[in-house]
């Protein structure tokens, strides 16, 4: 089954297999023109004949016509001598089945009939019965091109199988590679939010105890302390939290490839205003919205949540802040705007716009950021409330 499905040009020791099976069609030749009684015994021009016919086949893989007219040219007059008429046969069988294996079906059937016409011509001049004779058995010429011819298609149906394996072995590679890479992004995004936003915010409240302390120490307020401490140490149990849910996915090879632990909702803004005017900003929330689908819940989440994060690192002390969700033409508006002085010009940009338009994009959504015509700075997104299959679940 190897050898019927390799391609012969392709076929290691191609030549050496060759020059093998020469030598088994001459020492079937010999044999049959040394026992068999049909047509008289070779003399010294028959056997060089027959034995010269023998000697193409080494190369049948190479110049599978040629080696064919060479075997044709050498037999036909081996043949119109009335030597043993079937010690020659294996080796013009050979020769015929290579080029059908080989060629086009059409090209091949071609062939076929001109090498069953030449010696139907020469032995009809020659000897009318051995004509007759031939003609009978001629069905083997017939039955050896079309075994080619099959065993060409055959071929040709396992290479296409092959190809298609091989292809869809890439294509699962291709793809196998392509969730990694979306899933390092959005580990990516998720730390970058997290740990700026905690980071932020502990600087803030540590800034805040800092100023307490060196005001006037004379007049300590322990209690202002004690509280930024407090909101330090529950910023940073929040933030150890989220960030083992985030790195819960990479934790063991054995886990399942869409572990990746519960999405943040919506219902968890209320503590990012908190938390954010914790660390002196004036935050004002409005939430009009029914159920949300909990990719876009996430998207949102995230959003407010790094919007927020800049708001309070960047709109100068104490900024107003507006925060406002709400549901309108089948889709989740979310706003984030403040009245501060934006980020410094000049300033090294990071990733916190590019991930919220991420974000947006994640769930089919759009976002626009930039600051606003009477002073401040607002984050717009439009996230629309019916996602898809690829959108549902990301984060």
């Amino acid at each position: 089954m190897a050898a019927i499905n390799r391609d012969p040009l392709t076929a290691p020791h191609a030549l050496r297999n060759d020059a093998l099976l020469a030598l088994l069609t001459t020492a079937h030749a010999i044999v049959v023109a040394l026992l068999t009684d049909d047509g008289r015994r070779p003399d010294a021009l028959g056997w060089t004949l027959l034995l010269a016919a023998q000697v193409p086949l080494v190369w049948r893989r190479r110049r599978p016509m040629l080696v064919l007219a060479a075997v044709v040219v050498l037999i036909g007059p081996y043949h119109a001598l009335d030597f043993n008429h079937a010690a020659p046969t294996p080796a013009a069988y050979v020769a015929l089945y290579t080029v059908a294996v080989t060629s086009r079906p059409l090209r091949a059937l071609v062939t076929g009939g001109i090498v069953l016409a030449v010696p139907l011509t020469i032995m009809v001049v020659v000897n009318t019965h051995q004509a007759v004779e031939l003609l009978r058995i001629s069905g083997w010429v017939v039955v050896v091109l079309f075994v080619g011819i099959d065993v060409r298609f055959y071929r040709q149906y396992v290479a296409a199988i092959v190809e298609r394996a091989e292809r869809a072995e890439r294509t699962r590679e291709e793809e196998a590679r392509r969730r990694v890479a979306e899933e390092r992004l959005r580990i990516a995004r998720d730390l970058h939010d997290l740990l700026a936003h905690s980071i932020t915010l502990i600087g803030v409240q540590t800034s805040v105890a800092a100023h307490v302390l060196a005001a006037d120490p004379e007049r300590l307020d322990r209690r202002t302390v004690a509280k930024a401490l407090d909101d330090i140490a529950e910023t940073c149990r929040t933030a150890r939290g989220e960030l083992r849910t985030t790195l819960e996915v990479l934790r063991e090879a054995g886990t399942a490839p869409d572990g990746r632990g519960p999405l943040p909702a919506l219902d968890g803004v209320s503590d990012l205003v908190e938390a954010a005017r914790l660390a002196g900003a004036r935050v004002e929330q409005t939430v009009r919205l029914g159920p949300v689908p909990p990719a876009v819940g996430a998207a949102a989440y995230r959003i407010v949540q790094e919007a927020l994060t800049n708001a309070v690192r960047h709109a100068g002390p104490e900024p107003s802040v507006q925060v406002t969700l709400r549901e309108q033409d089948g889709a989740l508006h979310v706003s984030v705007s403040d009245d501060g002085t934006g980020p410094t010009p000049g300033g090294t940009p990071g990733f916190g716009l590019v991930g919220m338009r991420e974000r947006a994009r994640s769930v089919g959504g759009t976002l626009d950021a930039g600051p606003r015509e009477n002073g401040g700075f607002q984050v717009t997104a439009t996230l629309p409330l019916t996602t898809t299959d690829a959108t549902r679940g990301t984060r």
